[in-house]
């Protein structure tokens, strides 16, 4: 099947956009829409080749359609847009623009790692019928039928009004959280390191908060440890938690300077958190000196030890419920292990491994696999390739943090 001369023969006006928006195909019908040329518009940014009417103060269409094109790159998902008014240059006329009405809707292409490789944008030229039918005594005279048509065409364009006034109020709220969200998350001794990179994705369709965490400290003597955690939950509730644990379990480490006592004081401290229980986290401390890894794991997916040469190790030796799982306190286990200079040390929220009617062994197999390909890539891109590989580069339906050390 020739799928070039089908979508060329399309009826519907079709523009295929990249990710940054330049545009990459046009079919035929789209051109003849706009009286435009090939020449005209592939490798043109879409603004560039449709700006806003100069002379229309009014003009909202680069706003609104640039708007629909964001929600598709971060969703991932079709957005359809309410009629728009959007005036097209006209050719050969400089700074000349005719009034045209569209009814669009943009449809991504996924590439193989999940993100958006391609946006679809399609549209119907309305012009014809929004320029018949004025507003006011002209309506008396319209059929029912178009009486009707006005009548949807009127409660769409409302509709998009509030519709904008409700994201506007939802990105306030959103920003409000993602304030917090990095207040809570702030680890000033990171900053001293170059070769951990960190990575922090809430589940898709929340407010950009959540339960998970990481963390990084600084010790005596050149050790650090880091940790990552998981609060049952989403939303503003599991982050206020979260960040009551960490700040305690950050505590924790610096007065006794050994993961599984820290976890052993975090396990009492959840006691008395509403929404703490079952809270799992895992802590490790790293000795620079003695290249030495010790760390105790509260129920949490092990972290993986990585070496130069794509081998690999799961620190599962110190594994235990997680906080406030056991009626009685009961001291936590501790391992340790040596690594090499190279060595990169992998920690991670279940977010990152688990999927819904997939056994967890099986993520953990396709997590080593990734890390095995990519064990010489720096910790930046490995943590990227990491997200993109397990397809989560745009979020997941759970929370993910990700921290990766080149030691």
């Amino acid at each position: 099947m020739d799928h070039a001369a089908l979508f060329a023969a399309t009826p519907s006006p079709y523009l295929v956009l990249g990710p940054d928006l330049v545009i990459a195909e046009v079919n035929q019908a789209y051109l003849d829409a706009t009286r435009r040329s090939r020449e005209d518009l592939v490798g043109k940014h879409v603004f560039e080749a449709f700006p806003d009417n100069p002379a229309d103060p009014d003009a909202d269409g680069v706003r609104n359609l640039g708007a629909s094109l964001h929600r598709v790159l971060l969703s991932r998902e079709p957005d359809t847009m309410a009629l728009q008014k959007y005036d097209i240059p006209i050719m050969g006329r400089p700074g000349a623009f005719e009034e045209r009405w569209w009814s669009p809707i943009n449809t991504p292409v996924l590439a193989e790692d999940g993100s958006v490789a391609w946006i679809i944008h399609r549209v119907e030229d309305v012009t014809a019928y929004v320029l018949s039918h004025p507003a006011g005594g002209a309506a008396a005279r319209l059929t029912s039928r178009e009486a009707l048509e006005a009548e949807l065409y009127a409660r769409a364009r409302e509709l998009q009004r509030l519709n904008d006034e409700l994201r506007y109020a939802h990105n306030r709220e959103r920003q409000i959280a993602v304030t917090l969200q990095e207040a809570m998350l702030t680890a000033p001794d990171l900053a001293r390191h170059e070769d951990i990179a960190v990575r922090y994705l809430p589940a898709v369709g929340s407010l950009n908060v959540c339960g998970d965490w990481y963390d990084v400290v600084d010790l005596a003597d050149g050790r650090f440890a880091v940790a990552v955690g998981d609060v049952v939950g989403h939303g503003l509730e599991a982050a206020a938690v979260m960040g009551m644990l960490r700040s305690a379990l950050s505590a924790a480490i610096r007065a006794l300077e050994r993961p599984a006592q820290a976890l052993e004081v975090l396990g009492l401290y959840s006691r008395s958190v509403d929404g703490a229980l079952n809270t799992t986290a895992v802590k490790v401390m790293v000795d620079p000196r003695s290249r030495l890894i010790i760390y105790s794991n509260a129920g949490h997916p092990p972290p993986v030890l990585l070496h130069p040469d794509g081998g690999w190790e799961l620190l599962d030796a110190a594994t235990d419920p997680p906080l406030g799982a056991r009626p009685a306190h009961v001291p936590r286990p501790q391992a340790g292990l040596n690594y090499s200079t190279g060595d990169t040390l992998v920690l991670y929220t279940d977010g990152l491994v688990e999927r819904r009617h997939e056994d967890i062994d099986c993520g953990l197999a396709r997590l080593t696999a990734i890390l095995a390909r990519n064990a010489t890539l720096a910790p930046e891109r490995l943590a990227d390739a990491l997200l993109a590989h397990l397809g989560v580069a745009g979020g997941a339906g759970d929370d993910i943090a990700l921290v990766v050390v080149r030691l």
